[in-house]
């Protein structure tokens, strides 16, 4: 259910309009020209606007005007019985979200509104994920006391501001996508696309599409055009998880991102530029590796600009209680389970574990404690670790 302005000076219209809209299950108002329009949005909050163009005194594009002045934004739709493609895009240049000529269908002015709706569902989504972020990625949200986590973060903290490539290294399960979207979000290109890839996740054809796209007809299954990630990262941040597991072919490739800014499509001869800041990840030995031949030493120097160390969780063990409490504050909430403390015991249990999956397994070690418990309190009982 939305609610819903219909202003127009013809009363037969915003009569059908509102009897046809209210079938919707929508809430609808309506004015008979743009002054009294302009006074309900200074009263009332709607999802849509449906306007005339041409009224006496204040017309639709006063409407409009008053519009964008409102937070959250209603959608504005704009009818005319003088419609001409320039007037549409006049309209839509001005702020409106879709022009109609009248006379139209009441069933096409329903698909418009619902698309308008959907449009500002998903827009109001995507502010506010710009605005979570930030938030989610601050440093101070990073849990941990332990010294050597600290110096790691005290680099992050200084190359984040920077255009410097950063080699973020550490075990499966350390936290280094967490590091690499906290540089990210608290760089200059905040605003900019974070794009991900896990190299160690697709064969090697499919993350060479995957990073530079391809044209269509390039291979058998290539049935369209792609834009590959370095096109999407434009202007941001790309982070190549688990770089080790990279092949030559592709490492050579990415080196040259690195050094040109330039790439090809895959089947194209078409040379494109990006600008990309590279933040790269990996719990491979990357000097054993070199001296195997199987990662390129000029490619290590070029990621290996600034290095940052994170620590296994069996070595900063003095963070899991301070761990342990944020992650039960927050998935008691996301299941929905009312539990609100861990007995010392549980955690002395948790502190004497090795942990080979680091943070990501006492995640899930704590996950399964929080489905299982009956009470408010995590025993010794519902956790179930690994063997060691």
């Amino acid at each position: 259910m939305a609610r819903i302005l219909v202003v127009d000076d013809d009363p037969l219209l915003r009569k059908l309009l509102r009897q046809g809209l209210a079938h919707s299950t929508h809430e609808v108002e309506d004015a008979l020209d743009g002054r009294s329009a302009i006074a309900l949005l200074d009263r009332k909050q709607f999802e849509v606007v449906l306007t005339d163009l041409r009224m006496a005194g204040a017309d639709g594009v006063a409407v409009l005007k008053k519009t964008l002045t409102i937070q959250p934004r209603p959608a504005l739709i704009l009818m005319s019985g003088y419609g001409t493609i320039e007037i549409a895009v006049d309209a839509i240049k001005g702020g409106a979200f879709d022009f109609v000529q009248k006379p139209f269908e009441i069933e096409h002015m329903r698909l418009k509104i619902e698309r308008a709706l959907e449009f500002r569902r998903l827009k109001n989504q995507v502010d506010y994920l710009n605005h979570l972020q930030p938030h989610i990625y601050s440093f101070d949200r990073i849990v941990g006391a332990n010294g050597a986590l600290q110096q790691a973060l005290t680099i992050v903290r200084k190359v984040a501001r920077t255009s410097s490539t950063v080699l973020i290294r550490g075990e499966t399960g350390t936290g280094k996508e967490l590091i690499a979207a906290a540089i990210h979000y608290n760089s200059d290109r905040a605003e900019q696309a974070f794009v991900k890839v896990n190299c160690a996740a697709l064969h090697e054809n499919l993350l060479e599409s995957e990073l530079f796209g391809h044209e269509k007809g390039a291979f058998t299954s290539a049935d369209q055009q792609r834009v590959g990630r370095f096109e999407q990262a434009d202007g941001g941040t790309m982070f190549l998880d688990e770089i080790g597991d990279m092949s030559l072919t592709t490492q050579a490739k990415v080196l040259r991102v690195l050094q040109e800014h330039e790439f090809e499509r895959l089947g194209s001869s078409k040379t494109l530029r990006v600008d990309v800041r590279m933040l790269a990840a990996t719990h491979r030995d990357l000097g054993a590796m070199i001296a195997t031949r199987t990662f390129r030493e000029d490619l290590f120097y070029r990621l290996n600009v600034v290095s940052i160390q994170i620590p296994p969780l069996r070595d900063r063990k003095e963070d899991i209680p301070a761990l342990t409490d944020s992650f039960l504050r927050r998935l008691a909430g996301t299941l929905k389970k009312p539990v609100d403390g861990i007995h010392p015991d549980a955690v002395a249990k948790l502190m004497q574990h090795r942990w080979p999956g680091n943070i990501r397994e006492l995640e899930n070690v704590l996950e399964r404690a929080v489905l299982l418990a009956d009470g408010p309190m995590i025993g010794v009982d519902d956790l179930t670790l690994a063997a060691r």
